[in-house]
Parts: C-alpha cells; structure tokens; sequence
C-alpha cells in the first residue's frame, strides 16, 4: 500500500482534511473501552448504560475516542506525521448504530527554533446529525523531503503551541 506523505509546503491555513466516516457498532465501542482497559459497564452493558446512566444504549470511552481522533489526523499527514498533541471536548456521546463523521481544517503552520515543521487543526466530530466533540491537535509533519519528525528527540521535539 502506497502512502502518502505531506509535507508542511502542501499545508497551509484553511486547508481541509478529507472527511472520515466511520460506522460505529457495538464491536467498536466495547473493543475500544477494553483496549484501554476500561471496564466501567456503561461501554459494554445495555441494561446498565441504560437503567443507571439513562442514556439510549452503551457509548465510546473517552481512549477510544482519542484514538479515531489520532487515526484521522495521521492517516491525513501519512506514516511521517507525529502527533505533538490533541486536545478535546466531549459535548455528546457517540452511540452503536451511528456514523461519526471527522472532518478538520488547518488552523496554522509553522516551524519552531528547532525546524520541526507543524500544523494545528481544528477537528469537529458530527455523530448522527449533532457536534458530538470538538479537537484541536498539533501534528509535526516533514519540513522537507527526507525529514522525519519521528527522529526528534530531546531539543529536536518540543510540541508545545505555537507562540502567535
């Protein structure tokens, strides 16, 4: 399979990620919350989730979540994007039987003192028809071709927010 690989001269504000729709299942959310070692029933009883939380049925864990936020935004930059960090706010649950649609926008771009190149993007999650979460992340991407932030270390990676 063939990657692409984007580099910070192919980026810039007010670029737009490609749209991610993902079907949620009930597979999707109780794999997520036991990968995370997340055991509370709301993520894997019907009964439970439904009689003492008093929501519709079992919903993603907070790790889950964070990973199909990861995954969009990596397989957006490709194998050499690395990310910096990511930012949340849940506003709705994502429930079995929905779609959740990820879509983002780049936001800035810049290199820091130690030429790592970076974009922030702002990334809204839409789940059957409502904004269930709103991201922001940094996510260093190649300063040209050949470089890989994935070889930073110490100095070289210091993903903290752009000083604007």
């Amino acid at each position: 399979m063939a990657y692409q690989i984007l580099t910070v001269d192919q980026v810039k504000p007010g670029s737009e990620l490609p749209e991610l729709a993902i079907d949620v299942k009930p597979v999707t959310i109780v794999l997520g919350a036991m990968a995370a070692r997340d055991w509370r029933p709301q993520h894997h009883d019907y009964k439970f989730a439904t009689e003492n939380n008093g929501v519709r049925d079992i919903f993603m864990n907070t790790p889950n979540l964070a990973a199909w936020f990861e995954k969009y935004v990596t397989d957006w930059t490709g194998p050499y994007g690395r990310l910096g960090w990511i930012r949340f706010r849940m506003k709705d649950s994502v429930f079995p039987g929905e779609t959740m649609v990820f879509t983002g926008v780049v936001t800035g771009v810049d290199t820091d003192e130690a030429g790592c190149a970076w974009a922030e993007v702002a990334l809204t999650l839409t789940t059957g028809g409502r904004v269930t979460t709103l991201c922001t992340a940094r996510v260093a991407l190649p300063a040209t071709e050949g470089d890989n932030p994935w070889q930073r270390k110490g100095d070289q990676w210091k993903p903290q927010p752009a000083q604007h």
